[in-house]
């Protein structure tokens, strides 16, 4: 069965960063789609970022452009969201998800969730 843990959430000012993990069990990461998503308060979950380990390509939305990146331990079967220059808005539970079949990295239907992380951007 395959199982997402996330941990690195927590308190952090404005412009600081955070690095968010994903560590998959049950099965090998490199066939994998990771998506990572956003449920800030009062707002529905929204897409922020996406990965594909088999060809190592990447998506980012327009929010996470520039600033997130996503590396990869393989070794650890781990993915990373790192976040740079943060803002308030960019405050909220971060869930990674991942699917075990292949699609677009804009698709955004995964089939397996971790129990998310929250992250908190202070002004």
């Amino acid at each position: 069965q395959v199982q997402l843990v996330e941990s690195g959430g927590g308190l952090v000012q404005h412009g600081e960063s955070v690095r968010l993990s994903c560590t998959v069990s049950g099965h090998s990461v490199t066939t994998l789609d990771m998506g990572w998503f956003r449920q800030s308060p009062g707002k529905e979950r929204e897409f922020v970022a996406a990965s594909s380990w088999s060809d190592g390509t990447r998506y980012y939305t327009d929010s996470a452009k520039g600033r997130f990146t996503q590396p990869t331990d393989t070794a650890k079967n781990t993915v990373y969201l790192q976040m740079n220059n943060l803002s308030a808005e960019d405050t909220g539970v971060y869930y990674c998800a991942t699917r075990l079949w292949r699609s677009t990295l804009t698709n955004t239907n995964y089939d397996y969730w971790g129990q998310g992380t929250q992250v908190t951007v202070s002004s």
